[in-house]
């Protein structure tokens, strides 16, 4: 198995893993028992080749941007996809790369936020794993490449994913979208993504929304600064110090402080009545598996519709690093199987 190559799927995460052991051999081994059997070989090369990240600073974070075009899994044939260009709230140009869309039907559609922790990633390097999402579930897709902090805080990169949102609505007709049967989806930063657009987008009642889809979803700044999970929680891929510096970039703060505005953080917003429903997964490894089950917690308080997907010993990312295994084909079944649902489709085949 290439782990290197499918680390994040691109995000540039995989460009900081250095060919070291990044703990002792009696730590490590610690930590695999903690892993689901099926994962450990997977886990086990990762952590031969370095799995804790170097620290994240401004000085490596254009490095690290650059190398993860290297890991894009290949296009596939079809659906087909195109870049447009629209402009977003303060006057900026964004892309959007819109797949499988076309006139003369009425399909249901996602608007994607890709991951990344805030700070690096992409909407183009995602485009394989969103062209077989549009083919299992015949969907259109519309993914923002939104802009990245810290150049871009959270006001910018939201308001461009709410553009894009927008003109996925505005553009149903042309792009064979069924204006009823749009849902938002992201994973780990894209996720959180997800979530604020699901809050905006209630607030605003310009676009209604029939789902919210949160892989792994990064909620709350919270996490690694007053909560510190404990060990194993964190340990591989994604860890407290990449979230603290996420945070801080897309804030342009410090995290976890009260000063923190409850817009920019989705497990700080007191109400969460009226939002769509929601599936959210993560595995009991992920650094965000507290905020993630808390969160989900709050929607059913809130009488929203939840499935919560929770995978013991399945550490951040891992239904891609380790998409071969049982555990990773369950989760994104599971996941694709509730998309169909609120699209009121039959499950995918």
């Amino acid at each position: 198995m290439d782990f290197s190559r499918r680390t994040l799927l691109g995000s540039g995460l995989a460009a900081c893993i250095t060919p070291r052991f990044a703990r002792a051999h009696d730590e490590a081994e610690a930590l695999l028992h903690h892993v689901a059997p099926e994962l450990r070989d997977a886990a086990r090369g990762m952590l031969e080749q370095g799995s804790r990240m170097p620290a994240f600073t401004t000085d490596n974070l254009p490095a690290i941007r650059a190398g993860g075009a290297r890991y894009a899994a290949p296009l596939l044939p079809a659906p087909a996809w195109e870049e447009r260009q629209i402009t977003s709230a303060d006057g900026s140009t964004i892309s959007l790369f819109v797949i499988n869309a076309g006139p003369g039907a009425a399909k249901p559609a996602i608007l994607h936020t890709h991951g990344g922790g805030f700070v690096i990633g992409s909407a183009r390097n995602d485009l394989a794993g969103l062209q077989r999402t549009a083919q299992a579930l015949d969907c259109v897709i519309v993914s923002v490449e939104y802009r990245l902090a810290p150049e871009t805080r959270w006001t910018g990169s939201t308001e461009d994913n709410y553009a894009g949102l927008k003109w996925l609505h505005s553009n149903a007709v042309a792009l064979g979208v069924d204006q009823a049967r749009i849902a938002v989806m992201g994973e780990s930063a894209g996720g959180g993504h997800a979530a604020l657009l699901a809050l905006l987008a209630r607030d605003r009642g310009e676009v209604p929304l029939c789902f919210q889809c949160l892989v792994f979803p990064m909620l709350d700044d919270r996490t690694g600064t007053r909560h510190i999970p404990p060990w194993p929680i964190g340990e591989l891929i994604w860890t407290a110090q990449g979230n603290r510096f996420g945070w801080d970039s897309f804030l342009g703060q410090e995290p976890g402080t009260a000063m923190v505005p409850a817009a920019a953080v989705p497990a700080r917003r007191g109400d969460l009545v009226g939002l769509p429903p929601a599936w959210i997964g993560v595995g009991t490894l992920d650094l965000f598996v507290d905020e993630d089950l808390d969160y989900a917690q709050r929607l059913i308080a809130a009488a929203v519709p939840v499935q919560a997907e929770v995978v013991p010993g399945a550490f951040h990312g891992f239904n891609d690093i380790a998409a071969d295994t049982t555990l990773a084909q369950d989760f994104n079944g599971s996941k694709l199987a509730a998309l169909a649902r609120a699209f009121g489709n039959p499950p995918p085949a």
